[in-house]
């Protein structure tokens, strides 16, 4: 299945927007500093996996690691734990930190949709954040099934339509005539292809139990720097040339004004987790 965005595209992915980890550093940071949730997003994920010794692990689309990187004291023993990545860029910042731990790490490019694993090689299954940048999610799917084990659980993170809706708002807002417009990533052909909404629909006609879990958070800014990196990271900036100095310096004041007439700019979050078996 061809690619309609290039939120979807995998070489785009591969050498543009994930060709390492800086695009996701600068929005993973803007949660990081100002999240308003009692637990972590990678503590809370690793929580619900409630992993036992020796398990079978196997996470799809890792990025530089940073689901075990933030859990490395909590994990049981024995466990395997197989990182793979579309971008190789990925899996060789994860490889980096994690393959020095005292943990079985292993590591490997490899697409969601074509998995080069034998059947029932594993018991837990991951895809944080990352199905709705697959082309065909019924192959995916498919493959996720058939890798797992028969008592083996499949856990798919993602988001809800609300999910930023209010630094969208303010993307839609500045740069309305961009090459990849914010409507159209939002769009079922990119963000909305899998999310909490219709996510639900897409597990069940591979796996017979699904129940979805959901991550109470919502973001507080007091800096307008942060948000505008964000801005910056996302495929709306892919034309390079879209956030001008004269542009940027109308953000920001437009920022900054909000924050100094409210004291903070609130960014609504509407995350969760699927569980599959």
């Amino acid at each position: 299945m061809a690619a309609s965005t290039p939120f979807q595209d995998p070489q785009f992915l591969k050498s543009e927007q994930y060709r390492d980890s800086r695009n996701l550093d600068a929005r993973a940071e803007l949660h990081r500093r100002f999240s308003t949730a009692v637990t972590p997003w990678h503590k809370w994920v690793f929580q619900q996996l409630n992993l036992q010794p020796s398990s079978r692990i196997l996470e799809c689309g890792c990025g530089p690691g940073w689901l075990w990187r933030n859990n490395l004291d909590a994990l049981p023993p024995g466990c395997h734990i197989t990182l793979t990545d579309l971008s190789d860029g990925m899996v060789a910042e994860a490889q980096a930190v994690l393959a020095v731990s005292d943990h079985d790490f292993q590591f490997r490019p490899a697409d969601i949709q074509d998995l080069p694993f034998a059947n029932d090689s594993f018991d837990v299954v991951i895809a944080n954040h990352m199905l709705y940048h697959v082309p065909d999610r019924a192959q995916a799917l498919a493959e996720v099934r058939r890798v797992l084990a028969e008592n083996g659980r499949f856990y798919a993170a993602t988001n809800g339509r609300r999910h930023m809706q209010e630094l969208w708002q303010i993307g839609e807002g500045l740069f309305p005539d961009t090459a990849v417009p914010l409507t159209e990533l939002r769009a079922e052909r990119g963000i909305g292809s899998f999310q909490l909404e219709n996510g639900m629909e897409q597990l069940t006609a591979v796996f017979p139990h699904v129940t979805r879990l959901l991550y109470e958070d919502g973001l507080e800014v007091t800096e307008a720097d942060p948000l505008i990196a964000y801005l910056r990271s996302t495929f709306l900036m892919q034309n390079k040339t879209a956030l001008t100095q004269e542009k940027e310096a109308q953000l920001r004041r437009k920022l900054q004004e909000q924050i100094n007439r409210d004291g903070t700019i609130h960014i609504t979050k509407e995350t969760g987790l699927f569980v599959s078996w």
